[in-house]
C-alpha cells in the first residue's frame, strides 16, 4: 500500500533507539523524509549513515528536549532546511521508576518535566507548519496510562497526560484538519526494556513469564509493528482518524486474562 508519504517530512523525537528507530527507517522506507532527534550522536549519525547508503532520506539533529529553546530550535532547523513539516510523532522519554516510596517531589517533577513538556514544545512551535501541511501528530503513550505499574509515578501521569492531550489537541486542531492521535505499546523489546530485564536474576525466564501473559501469540509486539501503526496514522489513508488511543500489543491490556 502506498501511504503517500513520499517527500513528507516527519519529525520524530527519540528517534535514534528503540520505537523511535524503527518509526524513523519506516517513514524513510515510505519515501518520506525522517527527521530524527536524539541526545547521542553516535546512534543519529549511524542511523542517518545508514538510511543514506539504502538511498532513504533521514536527517539527524542532535539535541536534549529538556534544555530551554531546544524545541524551537529544533523546528527552526528543519524549517529552513526542507521548509515544510508534515508529521510529528512525539516519542522521546522513559520510565524512571519515580514512584511514591522510590521518590520525592522534587523528582516526580523533573520525572513529570521529562517526559511531558516536550510533548507540547515540539507541536506549540511546528504548529505553523503543521496549519499549512494539515499535518499529522501521533503521541507515543503507553499502556501505563491506563493500567498502572506501580513504582512509576512520574511516567504514569505524563502518559496519562499525553493521553488527555491527544483528546484536547484533536478538538482543538479540527479547524485545521490536523489530526492527533495516540499509540499505547505495551510489552515491545527495545533497549531500554532489554536494560530492565537485565536487572532480573534470570533475564530469558522473566521474559518467557511476560510473554506467556500477552493473549495474542504469546510473544511481545516488535518495535516495527509499532512504527508501522505509526506511519499509517501519519499518513492520508488515516485521513478520518482523530483523537484515537491505539492499543498493537496483542490484546495485552484490553482482552481477559483468563485467556491466557
Amino acid at each position: 500500500m502506498d501511504l503517500g508519504l513520499k517527500n513528507k517530512v516527519v519529525i520524530i523525537t527519540g528517534g535514534t533507539k528503540g520505537i523511535g528507530e524503527a518509526i524513523s527507517r519506516c517513514v524513510a522506507e515510505e519515501e518520506g523524509i525522517a527527521v530524527f532527534i536524539g541526545r547521542s550522536e553516535k546512534p543519529g549519525k549511524a542511523l542517518e549513515d545508514d538510511l543514506k547508503a539504502k538511498k532513504l532520506q533521514g536527517y539527524f539533529i542532535q539535541a536534549d528536549l529538556n534544555k530551554t529553546d531546544n524545541c524551537k530550535k529544533i523546528i527552526a532547523e528543519v524549517i529552513e532546511k526542507y521548509g515544510r513539516i508534515d508529521g510529528l510523532v512525539n516519542n522521546a522519554g522513559r520510565n524512571d521508576g519515580v514512584g511514591l516510596e522510590n521518590g520525592s517531589p522534587e523528582a516526580f517533577a523533573k520525572s513529570v518535566q521529562e517526559n511531558l513538556f516536550h510533548y507540547y514544545e515540539m507541536l506549540y512551535y511546528a504548529l505553523a507548519a503543521l496549519k499549512e501541511s494539515e499535518g499529522s501528530v501521533v503521541n507515543i503513550s503507553s499502556k501505563v496510562a491506563l493500567s498502572g505499574q506501580g513504582g512509576t509515578s512520574g511516567y504514569a501521569a505524563s502518559k496519562g497526560a499525553q493521553l488527555a492531550l491527544t483528546r484536547e489537541w484533536a478538538s482543538e486542531l479540527l479547524p485545521y484538519n490536523i489530526r492527533v492521535n495516540a499509540i499505547l505499546p505495551a510489552e515491545v523489546m527495545t533497549p531500554l526494556y532489554e536494560s530492565w530485564l537485565n536487572t532480573f536474576d534470570n533475564p530469558s525466564a522473566k521474559q518467557k513469564e511476560i510473554e506467556q501473559k500477552i493473549p495474542l501469540g504469546q510473544r511481545m509486539t516488535t518495535a516495527e509493528e509499532i512504527a508501522s501503526m505509526a506511519v499509517f496514522l501519519l499518513s492520508n489513508k488515516s485521513a478520518h482518524t482523530t483523537g484515537q488511543f491505539i492499543s498493537p500489543d496483542g490484546g495485552y491490556l484490553h482482552l481477559d486474562r483468563s485467556l491466557t
